[in-house]
C-alpha cells in the first residue's frame, strides 16, 4: 500500500489543503499527516516543531496562537504557485479527506509534557467528524499519547513511529496495544523487516525511489510512506490491503 506523506510532499505543500488536493488527483487511497497544538490548544497540520521550514512565520507552533500561526503562509516556500496556503485547521483537513473518500493516519506531534493533550483534541476532532465507513489510523512516536489513545478511544488502531525499530520494540508495542509498527526505511533490512513482520504489519517512511519500494515490499513491508505518491504507485501498485492493519471500516470513535 502506498501512504501519501504528508499529503504529497514533493507534489505540493505539506501538511496543506492544496497538498491534500494533490495526493486525491494523484490517485491517493491512503493519506498521512502530522497533528499538533497551537498555543490555545487547537489542533492544526504541522510536523515541525519550529514555523520557519515551511512558511514565513517564526518561532515554535507551540508559542502562538491560531490567530498567529492563520497569518502566515505556508506555501510560498514550497512554490510561487502555493503563495498563499495557510496552515490548516484539523477540521478543516479532516472535512476535505472525508470528502475525498480517502483513508487517513494522523500521527500525533508534540513537545514533551503535551502528548496527551493533542491526542486528546485529535480524538475529539476525529469524533466530530470521521465516518465509521473510512479506514482511520493515530500514529506517534510520544507515548503518552498513543496511551491516551488506548485509553479513551480503544477502537482506534495505533502505531508506534520509531526513527529505527529498537531492540525492546515487542515490548512497547504491546503495552501500548499497537497494530503496527512504522520505522524509518534507511535502518530496515531484510531480517529485521521479516522479524517485525511476523509479529505485526511494518510501515517504512520515507520511501521516495521505486527501487527501494519493491525491495522493502519484497521483503514484507506492509505499506510505504512516500513523498512521490505517483512515482511509485506508477511503479508498484496500490496494493490490495489495509495498510498495517489500520482502522478498519465500521469502527466508531468512542
Amino acid at each position: 500500500m502506498i501512504i501519501g506523506h504528508r499529503g504529497a510532499a514533493a507534489r505540493a505543500p505539506e501538511n496543506t489543503l492544496a497538498g491534500l488536493r494533490t495526493a486525491k488527483r494523484l490517485g491517493v487511497r491512503w493519506v498521512e499527516v502530522d497533528v499538533q497544538l497551537t498555543r490555545d490548544g487547537c489542533p492544526v497540520l504541522f510536523h515541525d516543531a519550529r514555523l520557519e521550514r515551511t512558511t514565513d512565520g517564526h518561532g515554535l507552533i507551540g508559542d502562538l496562537s491560531l490567530a498567529e500561526i492563520a497569518a502566515f503562509d505556508a506555501g510560498m516556500r514550497f512554490s510561487e504557485e502555493y503563495r498563499g496556503e495557510k496552515v490548516p485547521r484539523l477540521e478543516e483537513a479532516v472535512a476535505l479527506i472525508v470528502e475525498f473518500e480517502l483513508a487517513a493516519i494522523f500521527e500525533i506531534k508534540a513537545p514533551p509534557g503535551r502528548g496527551g493533550e493533542t491526542a486528546r483534541a485529535t480524538l475529539a476532532v476525529l469524533r466530530r467528524l470521521w465516518p465509521a465507513r473510512l479506514s482511520l489510523m493515530l500514529s506517534s512516536g510520544d507515548e503518552m499519547a498513543l496511551g491516551v489513545a488506548r485509553n479513551e478511544a480503544a477502537a482506534v488502531e495505533r502505531a508506534l513511529v520509531v526513527k529505527a525499530v529498537p531492540a525492546d520494540w515487542q515490548a512497547r508495542v504491546a503495552r501500548l496495544g499497537c497494530a503496527a509498527l512504522h520505522a524509518g526505511e534507511r535502518g530496515l533490512d531484510a531480517q529485521t523487516v521479516a522479524a517485525v513482520a511476523a509479529r505485526l504489519p511494518l510501515g517504512a517512511y520515507t520511501v521516495n525511489q521505486p527501487e527501494r519500494a519493491r525491495q522493502l515490499i519484497g521483503w514484507g513491508v506492509a505499506a510505504v510512506f512516500t513523498d512521490y505518491p505517483d512515482v511509485l504507485i506508477s511503479a508498484v501498485g496500490q496494493g490490495t490491503g489495509v495498510p498495517a492493519q489500520a482502522g478498519r471500516p465500521g469502527r466508531r470513535i468512542h
